[in-house]
């Protein structure tokens, strides 16, 4: 109920016929800008802060416009930059489309996604858009300036496409130097180039470095194409390939309803390899970097990606069927007065995972639609008191939906990260309806760690498991833990950043689950309420269970799967302290 955001959804196509072939045959000369739109549309719950598009005519006549882009912001950037393409896109070949959710709070057409760099020479103007977070931009950024390259903006973007651009110019430049000493000359020089250019050879000098989860897509004026995914195949992408089209989205299901595909027709990008489409349209998978060890966004599954998709769809399903035994615990096993429900949409097939597990034990169970989405609370309101009220009413109760004083409530999420629209808005809304017992239950476990690759969770002190635990340091007098573990976290800066380990880990050592679990319904009930809180989350175990192949949990257990990881969570507690002692 409290929305996460992320970095980002994408979206590329490359039309292996001529224009004509798809007017003959699907009547409209605008079949890949209506597939591109259809894609990034099935992908807005991947970003509604911005959007863009670009496009490359390889057929364009020279001096003329070949690459076209357009950006906008907000949450109908789409429609706004769809409504402002002109007829010269439809005689493009390659297509890329981006949705934006900033995870560093930079906001701004400027960080819009496509970024662009532009040359003469089509061979060296690259495009670039992406789904990722780097862990390690400092050290890129020192490396680029000690190539003499001064970025004018600080951001991985940026950084990112002037460091594969400049690495661009070398490949183009080798590619001259082979034209020369076959003996070419002027225009036969450039098309030389065009058709030898070699992307790998680009991502192998670039994307070596890196620390991070991403997926990284990006065309050249020449016509080439490329999506690369990261080594530890943090965040997801999927192709398809006909003898019309080649298309790359960050879901699985957006591919089979833009193309009418089935669920075997669409292939993962394997980590660490770049799906490269060259300008004659050939295709290949290259490794750019050797995989490493397989760590999958668990969070994908449990709440980005679309439920429709048929895996997904199964996976939150037994999320919730797994959660049936701690909740009969919770309510005493007494269902006949129990009323199960969720909160928000996203949390839907999770519930009806929980309600199928109760059935399946032959009980007979009460299911009801007991919260709304309202309204959404309006930014001119600016004073802090009318905000809180406003905020109370995002959601709406259905009124009669239980018998007061008489049925416990089982209200399920997907997850419970910052635990703030629990107190300000759900727990007092609920408790009008004079439920006995509220359970809130969550499909996922404990969010206990940020997320530095693609989540915009980045400090410790949003997480109202760690604001539990420090409550429960601090109450048992073992403050003299946090202390040790701010020391260690300073020694463990000081060492080379692959030989970091995960020091906040500790402060959760003394505690169980149940321990903070309990904390946590003291800490968000907020004053005045009635009904008693228990909280019910789900397992490390039973979400592997679910998800097998997604096995990406740092926000949970702490296990990072790079050393940026560990070195920034390490940090982020230093912050933490720091920031406490300095009020």
């Amino acid at each position: 109920m409290e929305q996460l955001k992320h970095e980002c959804g994408v979206a590329l196509i490359r039309l292996l016929k001529p224009q004509s072939y798809y007017n003959q045959k699907y009547g409209t000369k605008a079949y890949g800008l209506n597939k591109l739109y259809l894609m990034m549309e099935k992908q807005h719950n991947r970003g509604q802060e911005g959007a863009g598009i670009a496009c490359v005519n390889m057929n364009a006549a020279v001096g003329t416009e070949y690459m076209f882009r357009e950006k906008a912001l907000g949450k109908d950037a789409i429609t706004e930059i769809f409504d402002h393409v002109t007829p010269e896109w439809n005689e493009a070949q390659l297509y890329m489309g981006h949705l934006r959710y900033s995870t560093t709070g930079k906001s701004g057409l400027q960080y819009v996604h496509p970024f662009l760099r532009r040359n003469n020479w089509r061979a060296k103007n690259l495009c670039l858009c992406g789904n990722f977070n780097m862990t390690n931009i400092d050290e890129i950024f020192d490396k680029i300036v000690k190539q003499g390259q001064s970025p004018r903006i600080y951001s991985d973007s940026y950084i990112t496409l002037e460091l594969m651009g400049h690495r661009l110019d070398r490949e183009v430049e080798r590619c001259f130097a082979e034209a020369k000493e076959n003996g070419l000359e002027n225009t036969d020089i450039t098309r030389y180039i065009e058709d030898h250019v070699q992307m790998a050879n680009v991502l192998h000098t670039t994307m070596a470095d890196y620390d991070g989860g991403y997926v990284m897509c990006g065309m050249t004026g020449s016509g080439e194409m490329f999506a690369m995914r990261d080594p530890w195949g943090i965040r997801p992408a999927f192709f398809y390939k006909d003898d019309e089209v080649v298309a790359v989205a960050s879901e699985r299901a957006v591919l089979q309803t833009t193309f009418d595909l089935q669920v075997e027709d669409v292939q993962e990008l394997p980590a660490g390899k770049a799906l490269i489409v060259h300008k004659d349209g050939t295709s290949c998978l290259v490794t750019i970097l050797e995989a490493k060890q397989q760590a999958r966004c668990s969070f994908e599954r449990i709440y980005f990606s679309r439920g429709s998709d048929r895996d997904i769809y199964h996976e939150r399903k037994q999320l919730g069927q797994q959660l049936t035994a701690p909740i009969l615990k919770a309510i005493g096993g007494d269902t006949d007065h129990t009323v199960f429900s969720f909160i928000p949409n996203t949390a839907e097939v999770a519930f009806y995972g929980m309600m199928e597990g109760l059935r399946s034990q032959g009980l007979s169970v009460r299911s009801e639609k007991v919260a709304w989405k309202d309204i959404k609370l309006r930014t001119f309101i600016t004073e802090a008191g009318s905000r809180n009220d406003l905020a109370s009413h995002v959601y709406d109760i259905t009124y009669g939906s239980l018998r007061p004083y008489e049925d416990n409530l089982v209200i399920i999420d997907d997850s419970i990260v910052r635990g703030t629209t629990l107190k300000e808005s759900i727990f007092k809304i609920l408790d009008r309806l004079h439920p006995k017992k509220i359970v809130m239950v969550s499909s996922s476990p404990q969010i206990r760690y940020p997320d530095y690759y693609g989540i915009d969770m980045a400090r410790l002190e949003e997480f109202c498991a760690f604001r539990a635990t420090i409550a429960l340091l601090t109450e048992r007098g073992l403050w003299q833990l946090v202390n040790d573990t701010y020391e260690a976290c300073y020694a463990e800066l000081r060492k080379p950043k692959a030989e970091q380990r995960n020091c906040v880990a500790a402060l959760y050592k003394p505690f169980t689950v149940e321990d903070i679990n309990h904390k946590m319904a003291e800490m968000l009930r907020p004053v005045g309420m009635k009904a008693p809180v228990e909280f019910v989350f789900q397992t490390i175990e039973g979400l592997h269970a679910a998800c097998p192949d997604h096995q990406g949990d740092w926000y949970f257990t702490g296990n990072y799967p790079t050393p940026g990881g560990n070195k920034l969570v390490n940090q982020a507690f230093i912050n933490y302290i720091e920031t406490i002692k300095n009020k």
